[in-house]
């Protein structure tokens, strides 16, 4: 039985002198080139050159080393193709039975500030990726390793049987293609921002596994969270979770909600999440004094909610949280003090975000057969940006609740209705299939509070019964997009009730 070989080369060497030295044992010749062969040497382990195998040297500072026939033959020849052996013997070519590869760090090298363009090019493998693509098609012959959690397994079954099974050449070799796939993905990013491409005609997103969960939306759903590689810091896919139990799919689509909610505000802001829509929202002096007014604006749907802040939890902030059921608090960091408070709940999920002024630019929708992608919605409004279209202009006071129920408008499902006033949330109405509808809903809610607080509308009026519903409740004023073709009717029934509205030019659907 000839003898088997291996082929070694790696960037990371996690793990890799251990493996080596057991294949050794085994008796299998092990290959490899650069620095992966002089670590060998350097632990004692019987090593052979690629440049040995291939009678030629590395050349272009190493970028050449494995592109050889000597290589690639010994990797993709088809063993019991008569053809392919006797072409094999007849050009001195001897098979590969086991290539362990992984690449050169090309994200940690964008990942580092102020890397150049050459430095980044320089750290794309060529060689590497030829290799692991090449025996991961041949994974009937041969058994392809890029991660180094797998060299344990293949050690075994190398021990109790000889060979590597087919069943898990197959699984390795699905393994690589993902592993190449995701690696010329994250350079087709690298290279379209710099290029300024923002909609391919083929789009690579390259994805990692940030933690398997327990099941989906639903018990029998099964899911997983992925993140990107490299992700931004102030987002969720780059949070540390402090404490508490593990993450859910629904905590973290509510807690993405939160995150996204609180960006919004320069003050000192709190908001709390219930199935991804906001059920209260308000600004303070202090982070305390922000959830105490965002916990009045809906006492009984706070339960069991997401909270987040934009500044971070202290221990009066952490005092008032320990008090209510809730999954999850986000922040930009917490107290000490804060910490030893909260971690006495011992389910409470505590999320550190870093600085939530940052985040992603672009949003990705699945649907059935394939994604939505689309730029995240940064829009914002000022005052100067915003047209009064009534008989009266809203007062200094009224002008800042419209801005703040803006904000908050934006994070609630379409159509969507908000009611506000002294900087928090008194009313909400969210995912309703008409916009008078939202409106009873927010309304209702409010109750008496209504009278003399300000409405926030997604998107414009397709008739007047809006406003029609506001009068009545004592809304004194209204900020909404305008743009619909019968606004001249909301406009007439605002003036007939004395109340200020006022146009963005703006709309904020959100699905």
């Amino acid at each position: 039985m000839l003898k088997l070989r291996a082929l070694l080369s790696v960037s990371d060497k996690t793990g890799l002198e251990d493996l080596a030295r057991e294949l050794a044992r085994l008796g299998v010749e092990i290959l490899s080139t650069g620095g992966t062969k002089k670590m060998l040497e350097a632990a004692g382990i019987p090593v052979t050159g690629v440049s040995d195998v291939t009678g030629f040297p590395e050349i272009l500072d190493g970028r050449v080393k494995t592109l050889h026939p000597a290589i690639h033959g010994g990797l993709l020849a088809v063993r019991d193709n008569d053809h392919h052996v006797r072409q094999m013997v007849e050009n001195g070519i001897r098979p590969i039975d086991l290539v362990v590869v992984n690449l050169y760090p090309f994200k940690q090298t964008i990942a580092k500030p102020g890397v150049s363009v050459e430095e980044a090019i320089e750290n794309i493998d060529i060689g590497g990726p030829a290799m692991i693509r090449a025996a991961a098609k041949n994974h009937r012959y041969v058994a392809v390793v890029t991660d180094p959690a797998d060299y344990g397994p293949v050690l075994d079954e190398l021990r109790k049987h000889g060979t590597v099974s087919e069943e898990t050449r197959r699984m390795l070799a699905a393994k690589a293609f993902s592993h190449t796939a995701h690696y010329d993905a994250m350079i087709s990013g690298y290279l379209r921002e710099l290029s300024g491409i923002q909609f391919p005609k083929e789009l690579a997103v390259p994805l990692e596994l940030q933690q398997s969960l327990r099941y989906g939306e639903n018990p029998h759903q099964r899911a997983a969270f992925y993140r990107v590689p490299l992700p931004a810091p102030g987002t969720l896919a780059g949070a540390r979770q402090l404490h508490g139990k593990e993450l859910s799919f629904n905590n973290i689509n509510d807690a993405s909600a939160a995150l996204e909610l609180v960006r919004e505000f320069t003050e000192p802001a709190v908001a709390v999440i219930k199935h991804t829509n906001p059920c209260g929202v308000a600004v303070g002096e202090t982070v305390a004094d922000a959830f105490r007014r965002a916990h009045e604006a809906d006492p009984v749907s706070i339960f069991g909610g997401i909270v987040a802040a934009n500044r971070p939890i202290d221990a009066e902030t952490a005092a008032l949280l320990r008090e209510i059921f809730l999954e999850i608090v986000l922040a930009p960091s917490f107290s000490p003090e804060a910490l030893e408070i909260l971690q006495t709940k011992k389910n409470l999920r505590l999320l550190e975000i870093g600085d939530p002024a940052q985040g992603g630019s672009w949003e990705f929708k699945s649907v059935s057969g394939g994604m939505l992608m689309q730029e995240s919605d940064g829009a914002r409004v000022l005052r100067e940006d915003c047209r009064t279209v009534t008989e009266r202009t809203p007062t200094d006071e009224e002008w800042e609740q419209l801005l703040f129920a803006w904000k908050v408008v934006k994070h609630v499902k379409s159509n969507a209705i908000v009611l506000a006033r002294d900087f928090r949330t008194i009313g909400v109405g969210a995912g309703q299939m008409n916009r008078v509808g939202a409106a009873e809903i927010a309304i209702r809610q409010a109750g008496d509070a209504a009278k003399g607080a300000v409405m926030a509308s997604d998107a414009f009026f397709p008739m007047s019964d809006t406003v029609q519903r506001a009068a009545e409740a004592g809304i004194t004023a209204i900020i909404q997009p305008g743009g619909s073709i019968r606004d001249e009717e909301s406009v007439r029934e605002a003036n007939r009730h004395g109340i200020a509205m006022v146009f963005t030019g703006i709309r904020h659907f959100r699905h």
